[in-house]
């Protein structure tokens, strides 16, 4: 009888390690849907359309990308957590749809730890806090003195509640006393115009969409935030070496799954998703140029990163005074 028993608890295991083996060997078997809850032409879609790309060509099946917006990306987000748990409806998104709108939204349709199952982090997204030229401040220091000394006078551009620059300048305000006032915008682009033409003082951006700004004498770098220096703006010191890390909002792009989708599954995805992500002729156009780091690791270092970020955020917001809604 004992026999019987490990006979059959050993049939049991090797038929659910051959159905695993069964799922990764005949992934994808039609066409990949890439979810990304942002409109097109943005960054998340400027890496998410070759990322695709690259995928078909290597999955033999096409990878589309449907630009699903609406609702701080929560119309996108969910229909990916109510898709079907086979690895063919896939959600990439930024920090904020899973790390800030839990903090944002009273009712959120969706569980980011118990709806998804993070796939990979792409890459870390490092934006540059930069004013307009006529700012009679050259470093944070100069900033914060000024804000405090002129407490009407300076205003910065955001793109929403929890938006990296309404989290930064909300957290120093409350931290140092020192005033700025919240200019909102629809994206990154709009918030960057308005301080070139003077219309508000100041914002973030990526080296992407500021640097020729900056080195053309049109814009003023006065931190970054990330670990380190990026190498094409020596000058520019980070937030942490500042003594403001507790004001950097980490922001990053990632891969997400539905809750459920098999491990085999998910593993495989994340695998030829490094694989693309590490070619280097891609990681030179899509990566590098644009001044992101790219990371493309494990699901467990994803989730390990978002449990991290969670708290990170939920301190921020709260020290920013946001409410949810």
């Amino acid at each position: 009888m004992l026999r019987l028993t490990q006979l059959l608890i050993l049939t049991h295991v090797l038929f659910g390690v051959a159905l695993a083996d069964a799922h990764a060997a005949t992934f994808p078997d039609h066409t990949v849907r890439l979810i990304i809850p942002y409109s097109a032409g943005g960054g998340l879609d400027t890496l998410g359309r070759p990322l695709a790309d690259r995928l078909s060509k290597l999955w033999h099946q096409p990878v589309i990308v449907e630009n699903k917006t609406g609702a701080s990306t929560i119309i996108g987000t969910e229909s990916v957590a109510r898709s079907p748990k086979d690895g063919h409806t896939l959600l990439l998104t930024s920090d904020l749809t899973i790390t800030s709108n839990p903090f944002l939204f009273k009712n959120l349709p969706y569980d980011p730890l118990k709806d998804l199952v993070p796939v990979t982090e792409l890459v870390s997204h490092h934006q540059m806090i930069v004013v307009n030229p006529s700012v009679q401040a050259n470093s944070m220091a100069e900033l914060i003195a000024y804000a405090k000394a002129h407490p009407t006078a300076l205003t910065y551009g955001s793109y929403g509640r929890a938006s990296p620059p309404n989290l930064l300048f909300e957290t120093m305000k409350a931290k140092t006393g020192a005033t700025f006032l919240d200019v909102q915008y629809r994206g990154v682009a709009p918030a960057i115009l308005a301080v070139l033409q003077g219309s508000v003082q100041i914002t973030m951006g990526g080296a992407a969409t500021t640097g020729q700004y900056i080195k053309a004498g049109k814009m003023k770098a006065l931190a970054i935030g990330r670990p380190d220096r990026l190498k094409d703006f020596p000058d520019v010191p980070t937030l942490s070496e500042l003594g403001l890390g507790y004001a950097d909002p980490k922001t990053w792009f990632g891969l997400f799954a539905p809750a459920g989708t098999p491990s085999d599954i998910v593993s495989k995805i994340q695998s030829d998703v490094a694989a693309v992500m590490n070619d280097p002729e891609f990681k030179e156009r899509y990566i590098d140029s644009v001044g992101y780091t790219g990371v493309a690791g494990s699901s467990a270092d994803f989730g390990a990163l978002i449990r991290r970020d969670l708290e990170e955020k939920k301190e921020m917001i709260e020290a920013a005074g946001i409410k949810p809604e």
